[in-house]
Parts: structure tokens; sequence; C-alpha cells
């Protein structure tokens, strides 16, 4: 063998949970090959995620559910950083494995993993460039093109870029946009510069990131009026420990978005009515998730993301108990309010903005007056509009195919399909982006289940690949937060 020539060449777009459990998983199962996280943060393994949260966010499931088969796991490297998780430790009543710990150890566990992997050896191995991908290379090339001119050759290019930022909502107002009262990226470095400690805000979104930025502001001294609004005015709701709830789905069941939830509205009832935390249902529901979305057309998709997918998130997706506890203590001492309703109109007011609202159920008018109107609607995720310069480049280039719902990219398995549904013998997708086939695939569980398969998609080659469907990969997670 020519040690001078690796045996593959993996280009990972993107350092964030996605891109680095790929990357460690696959530079340790090929040591041969040359893997390449392609980051433009200075820090790779935190990501969004892990590494612009305040040292009160907290992860939105307990360790056990964080653990990637990695070397030490994570609650084994939790023993050495027990200091910290004093807090978490009471809650849980001593559980490690079911405490729910800060959000940035797991980023610095991740960090600190890469570090480790990383290679000295630019030929081969696990390896860092710091830089942004703007496209990739022109066929009959293979490779990426960074902003600062730098070109790498590629075998296999992975698309790992995890959530995107928000995008602002519609407004006819759209003046607020260019001014600095608005804050278009709630997690950018400089969100808050210049604001006032007593300035009143509005947050648009009442989900987990107008939860995560409430609770910023006010661990760092933040003493105004928030005023959080959504179309609904649903907040997220918590965990509760304790109980369990038998399967309630068969393996061939896929009812309708509807039927679905009224499923989960009865099976809630029974549990409630045996002393089981409706909690258990949800959970129980967790293995079936991608195949019954997988089932239903892309009508009863459409209607389940209209109609009832805010009620399945604030279900679905809960708060930690502390963070609840603390949310509640903003909601009781009135410096949050939260309520459903739309934006009217946006009026300038002497270097503030008038925010004209519409409470839901209501036609009178209501008027909020903010300092800073802060974007909290979460990831977005309209491949077919977004002008990020590689996605752009890629859906210029019908090298990816925007899904009709906003939710992603298509893909078959992980492989993207281009304009012409034809898939690719290499170019991947990982995570949030590949929501389009899998709808749930946001999670550690289900995404560290998808990388699994994908280092074994990539490393049976040209050879015929058969296993069991990432349908089923889920499936086999079992039930669980």
């Amino acid at each position: 063998m020519n040690q001078e020539t690796p045996t593959q060449t993996v280009v990972v777009v993107g350092g964030g949970f996605s891109g680095s459990v790929f990357a460690l998983k696959y530079a340790h199962t090929h040591p041969d090959a040359r893997v390449i996280v392609v980051e433009r943060s200075r820090r790779v393994g935190r990501g969004l995620a892990y590494g612009a949260c305040a040292p009160d966010h907290l992860l939105n499931v307990p360790v056990s559910r964080m653990e990637l088969g990695l070397t030490p796991a994570f609650g084994e490297w939790l023993q050495s950083h027990r200091k910290e998780l004093d807090e978490a430790l009471t809650e849980s009543g001593g559980d490690l494995s079911g405490a729910f710990v800060p959000r940035e150890l797991f980023g610095a566990y991740l960090e600190e993993r890469i570090g480790e992997a990383a290679s000295t050896d630019h030929r081969r191995g696990l390896n860092v460039v710091r830089g942004e991908v703007v496209r990739l290379l022109d066929f009959p090339a293979r490779g990426v093109l960074l902003s600062d001119g730098r070109e790498i050759d590629a075998d296999i290019v992975v698309l790992a870029t995890g959530n995107l930022p928000p995008r602002a909502p519609h407004a006819k107002d759209a003046w607020l946009y260019d001014t600095t009262i608005f804050v278009p990226d709630p997690w950018a470095d400089d969100a808050f510069d210049g604001l006032d400690r007593n300035a009143p805000v509005i947050l648009l979104g009442t989900g987990l990131t107008m939860v995560d930025i409430a609770l910023k502001l006010a661990g760092q001294g933040h003493i105004g009026p928030m005023h959080a609004i959504s179309r609904r005015g649903y907040l997220p709701l918590a965990h509760q420990a304790g109980g369990s709830w038998p399967g309630f789905l068969g393996p061939h069941e896929h009812p309708s978005p509807r039927a679905a939830m009224r499923l989960l509205r009865d099976e809630s009832k029974k549990a409630k009515a045996d002393g089981v935390p409706w909690q258990r249902v949800m959970d129980t529901m967790r293995p079936s998730v991608a195949r019954v979305w997988n089932a239903w057309s892309e009508r009863e998709r459409a209607q389940f993301l209209r109609h009832l997918r805010p009620r399945w998130d604030i279900h679905r997706h809960r708060m930690a108990p502390r963070i609840a506890a603390r949310l509640e203590g903003l909601l009781k001492s009135g410096q949050l309010t939260a309520q459903g309703g739309r934006v009217l109109a946006y009026r300038r007011n002497n270097g503030m903005v008038d925010v004209v609202l519409r409470p839901r159920g209501s036609r009178a008018e209501q008027i909020v007056t903010a300092a800073r109107v802060i974007n909290c609607t979460g990831p977005r995720s309209d491949m077919d509009r977004l002008a990020f310069p590689m996605l752009a480049d890629l859906r210029r280039r019908g090298l990816i195919a925007p899904d009709k719902l906003g939710l992603g990219i298509e893909t078959d398995d992980c492989a993207a399909q281009n304009s012409a549904g034809h898939v690719s013998p290499w170019l991947f997708a990982l995570g949030p982006l590949t929501r389009p086939s899998w709808w749930e695939v946001v999670a550690v569980p289900e995404i560290n289940a998808q990388i699994d398969r994908l280092v074994r998609h990539i490393s049976a080659g040209p050879e015929p690949y058969e296993e069991p469907s990432l349908v089923e990969a889920f499936s086999d997670l079992g039930a669980g937060i």
C-alpha cells in the first residue's frame, strides 16, 4: 500500500453534533481513510445546540439518552465533573443516568473526543479544517470549495449542517428587520449587545428556543419585561419521572394524523386513571414515529404540520423539570408573559418599536412597546428559499431536491436525491436535513442510529448493501424520552 495515499477521503461539512460523531466513528472504523471535518467555528463538536448555550441551559433528556457508543461513555466522563452536577443529582435522587445535566458539558465531552482523535498526519485520520464550504467542485471532480479559495478533493461528501438559523417571520412592515431593534438569530454572539437590562423585549415564539432565551436573559441580569407571542401561545411541557406504559400501536398500524392524536389522548386518559404520567404514553409512541410518518401521504403530512404539529411538539419535546420550574418562576413574577396571537404591524416609536398584536380569540388590538424584537421561532428548514451559499448552490445545480413541505431535502436512507430523483452514490446527509424522510431525526438517539448506518453503508462500497431500513433501526431504539 502506498503510505502517501489514503484509502479514501471523506469530507464532512459541519462540525456540530452530527458531523463530529460521524467523523469520529468513521475514522475509528477506517484508520487508513482521511476524514476531514470542515467547520467555520473555532470550536468543533459543539455546534449550535451545545456551543451557544448558557451554563443554566440543560439537556432536554437525561444522560442515559445521550450515550453514543464512544469511549469513554458520556456518563463515565461525567464522573470527573461531579462538582458541576450537584443540582442535577439532587433532582434525580443521585441517579446520574437519569439526571438532566448542563448542555455545555455534553459539548465539552464531544469537543474533547474530537481533540483526542484528531490526527497529526494530514494524509489520513481525522483532520479538522476551519473554514466555510460555499460550493461543491464542478463535475467530474468531487470535493468542496471553501470561502477562502481552498479546494479539497473527496471521494465522499457528507452534509451535516445541523439546525439552521431561524427565518424572520413574514411581515408587511419588514423595515424592522433591517434595524438593530430586530434580533434575527438569538444565538448570535452580538444578539444582545447594548440591550439595557430594564428594557422591554418581545420574543417571537413560545417554544423551547423562547424558553432558552428568556432564561438566558434573566441569567444575565435582565430585569425588563419579556413578552412572548406565537400563533397559538403554547408553552413547552415538562418531563415527569415514574411509571411505564405498554405499547399500543402494532408494527403494521399507521393511523391518520387525527386518528393518531385521538389514540394518544385516549391512551393518556387510561394512563392517568392508572396513576401513570401521560409522558410515558408519548415515550411509548416514539419508536413508531418514523414508520407512521413514512406511511402517511403528502396530504396527511401537510395536515399534521398545519394543524397538529404545535400540540405534538409541546408534548413530545419537553423541558427538564428544573427548566420548567425556572420558567414558571418568570411567569409567576410577571417578568415573562406569553400569549397566542398575531403580529399585525410594527410602528416606530422614538428608537423603539410599537408591536401591534391581535390576541388569539379577540378582535381587539394590543400594543406592546419593545426595545428589541427577538426571533425565537426556531430553526428554519425551507431549502427551496434558503440562500446559504453551499445549499443554494446545490439546489441551483440540482444536486439536492428540497421537499415540498419545507422540512429539508429528499434522501434515500442518507443518500441525497437530485432534482431528477436519482440517488447519489457519493453525496450524503445527516440529521435535520433529512427530516422529510423521518420527521423526527433531531434527537441524539435517532441521529446516532443514522450515523451508525451511514458508516456501514459507506464501508460496504460498491458491494450490495442490505440491512433493515432506518425505520426499523429507529423502532429498535425502544421507548424512551
